[in-house]
């Protein structure tokens, strides 16, 4: 499961950047889960045509995110607004001025990113 959540968010990031026919087969093997046999027999190439094109989309994805790191601002993004939030809730819930302090590091940090 933690591949194919790993393969989704690449996709969902760095897709646009593969071309037509990359995405339409990656689309069906990865999201639509056919088989290779499946997807060969519609694109009209070999199976082992289609798993070396899943295998360079893979590679490609991961390169593009080592290199650009989209997904990890955004993870990191999303770590740091839901600190955000939980000390607004603390805030909200009695807390002292510190609070708006944290939150505003915090939004700084989220600006570098």
């Amino acid at each position: 499961m933690e591949k194919f959540v790993e393969q989704a968010l690449l996709y969902d990031f760095y897709g646009e950047l593969l071309t037509e026919h990359q995405k339409r087969i990656y689309e069906d093997v990865v999201f639509n889960d056919l088989s290779l046999s499946e997807v060969a027999e519609q694109q009209k190439i070999s199976r082992q045509g289609v798993h070396d094109l899943i295998k360079r989309c893979d590679r490609s994805l991961r390169d593009y995110e080592a290199k650009l790191g989209l997904i990890r601002k955004f993870e990191e993004t999303r770590r740091l607004v839901g600190e955000i939030h939980r000390l607004a809730r603390e805030f909200d819930a009695g807390g002292d001025a510190s609070c708006v302090k944290k939150i505003e590091q915090i939004s700084e940090q989220i600006g570098e990113l």
